[in-house]
């Protein structure tokens, strides 16, 4: 057998996952009791800013501000809803025959299951990681499990890993549809009742057929979706140790003394936030009740019936509108009909079955589908606890392209198939779908957030009538109870780094919505599974000159301040400053992550990453 070739990961291999979030009563309660009265105090603050605090000499900016907070406002709503209880699935006992998850079939035979691994430039090396552990995936019953390496990028190279693993290789002459048509290859070449998907790094665990094929037992359950955890994300060290090594014994007494104040404080983690617990363990977890968690791609089970009846069904509608378009100006409705039969027939040669849409976002396009199926009424699970682990984007540039084609592949569904208008989904599903979009279109009313207090502070003007008590009145009750009802719904998940990445990727958001606006194609680009160290500053050239032009405008109007006491109005600036001052701090987290380095020794452990260890294949 060959040996393993060694990566930078290979220092992590003992890590494992922590347990799903414990299910409290009594902190849903107390963040239900907080989330009400938040949306109470936030609907009082928004009637009185549209009533009594416009500055009616400056109409357009203060109705600017106050549509961004009343956008704000509403993504609270559905954030709400989306985070308002945990129901999970129950999970039952695995299934031993092909009869216990499909209706209709001989008792006895055994489950078919095929693995797939769609790659397209990875190291296939890497790959091979991915297929041993799917080899070693186990199962109490007889079962007919298949490992099925789909390679996009037809490579002799990862040809011969895969021969030499003893695993299947799929390739097709084109890579027409992405990772999309890569799949529906796999597709059309295997047979198996469900199909696990995983991408090139995702590593399954023993156990994620085991305790995820149970829930098949529902014949209506189309999908499971399993968390995606980053096993090789830097955690860091205690800031007494770093400063213990750098300064002796008086810099690690400091850092003690100092996380006695502050709490304790570590330095070198993941400065991009990539632990995905807030996703999966709170916001997917918690659509589960309503049958809206939706796929994710990697770490996903598939039952092959729905995902075929749905494309059938939609190969259908296809056919069915297309025919009716072309045939609408026939001069009879006898010549419309036999037009019609025509051009049903030359289409369904010319149209191809996707049972995997293509798009750049093939995961959550799949689950539109299945639950928007009005008549099979499809149903998905999420399982919390995590059966796989992957690689995580250590550079800037790799996590903005990933962040990128996250926003732009849900942006263009949003502007050109929105499943919101789609039957078949109820009102509550159509919300938690909502709730998706609608974050993808904050970066419009984060903008705003970030110029208005700018404006003010270089301007000397104002949104609001008066910074007078009555705006603080309104304003802090709201903000005090928002930031604690943000506590206690994502109770167990630290997220106060991760909010503030949210607000500095404002501008990639924004290109990718003008990129979905102007028609473009978005282009499926792998994410880069190794750590590119070249600082990539052009990528937050933005950020950079909202910290200047803060710093410009705060160092302005504390001048004006000094030069004209008289004049100045204290609570314009106070307010203006802080809330500057905030932005500013936001986009320092992400520029600092594009200046990231990793620790010394995982430094070394990436220099030997093109290192194969010494010894043949056997």
């Amino acid at each position: 057998m060959a040996e393993l070739k060694q990566f930078y990961f290979s220092d992590y291999e003992q890590r494992c996952p922590e347990a799903p979030l414990n299910h409290s009563l009594v902190v849903e309660f107390i963040w239900q009791a907080l989330a009400i009265c938040t949306i109470i105090l936030g609907a009082r603050y928004l009637l009185w800013r549209w009533q009594y605090s416009l500055n009616t000499d400056l109409l357009w900016f203060a109705v600017l501000v106050a549509l961004a907070e009343t956008c704000a406002f509403a993504g609270l709503l559905l954030y709400v809803h989306n985070l308002w209880s945990i129901n999970d699935t129950p999970r039952t006992k695995a299934p031993k025959y092909r009869s216990d998850v499909i209706k209709g079939t001989d008792e006895g035979r055994p489950i078919s299951v095929d693995i797939f691994l769609p790659t397209y430039n990875e190291d296939p090396e890497l790959t091979r990681y991915s297929i041993r552990d799917a080899k070693a995936v186990t199962y109490p019953y007889a079962l007919q499990l298949k490992i099925h390496v789909l390679d996009d990028g037809n490579r002799q190279e990862m040809k011969t890993v895969a021969q030499e693993e003893s695993v299947n290789y799929i390739t097709r002459p084109t890579n027409t549809g992405f990772k999309a048509g890569n799949l529906r290859n796999g597709m059309a070449q295997t047979d198996g009742d469900f199909v696990v998907i995983l991408d090139a790094d995702t590593r399954p665990f023993p156990t994620i057929l085991r305790h995820t094929l149970g829930y098949f037992r529902d014949p209506d359950v189309a999908w499971v979706q399993t968390p995606q955890w980053f096993y090789d994300t830097p955690i860091g060290r205690p800031l007494h140790r770093e400063w213990a090594e750098s300064f002796g014994r008086v810099g690690g007494f400091a850092a003690k003394c100092i996380q006695q104040i502050v709490g304790p404080v570590t330095v070198g983690r993941d400065p991009f936030v990539n632990d995905a617990k807030l996703f999966y363990d709170v916001i997917q977890r918690r659509r589960n009740g309503l049958n809206i968690s939706f796929c994710c791609g990697a770490g996903s089970i598939h039952r092959r019936e729905a995902v075929m009846e749905t494309a059938l069904k939609e190969y259908a509608k296809t056919i069915d509108k297309q025919a009716n378009d072309f045939s609408e100006y026939a001069a009879s409705g006898k010549d419309r009909d036999l037009l019609k039969k025509a051009l049903r027939k030359e289409l369904s040669i010319s149209t191809d079955l996707m049972p995997y849409k293509f798009h750049v976002s093939e995961d959550i396009y799949t689950s539109i589908l299945l639950h928007g199926d009005q008549v099979r009424n499809w149903k998905s699970v999420y399982h919390p606890q995590v059966e796989s682990k992957m690689l995580s984007p250590l550079d800037i540039q790799s996590w903005a392209t990933q962040r990128f084609k996250y926003a732009a592949g849900s942006l263009d569904i949003l502007f050109n198939d929105c499943p919101l208008f789609r039957s078949g989904m109820n009102f509550r599903q159509r919300l938690m779908y909502g709730a998706t979009f609608w974050s993808y279109l904050a970066p419009l009313w984060t903008v705003v957030f970030i110029a208005a207090p700018l404006f003010a502070l270089l301007a000397g003007l104002s949104p609001i009538k008066a910074y007078s008590v009555d705006f603080f009145a309104h304003l802090l009750p709201f903000l005090i109870m928002h930031e604690l009802a943000a506590v206690f719904g994502t109770w167990g998940v630290d997220n106060r780094q991760g909010k503030m990445l949210n607000i500095a990727f404002f501008s990639f958001n924004l290109m990718a919505l003008w990129t979905v606006l102007c028609g473009r194609e978005i282009k499926f680009k792998v994410t880069p599974k190794e750590r590119n160290n070249q600082r990539r500053l052009s990528l937050v050239a933005p950020q950079i000159c909202v910290v200047a032009v803060t710093f410009i405008a705060v160092t302005f109007a504390l001048w004006n301040v000094w030069i004209n006491p008289d004049n100045a109005d204290i609570g314009l600036l106070g307010v203006n400053i802080f809330w500057a001052g905030l932005n500013a701090y936001s986009m320092t987290i992400l520029i600092n992550a594009a200046l990231w380095t990793p620790a010394k020794e995982m430094v070394q452990n990436l220099d030997v990453k093109n290192r194969i260890t010494k010894g043949k294949p056997a």
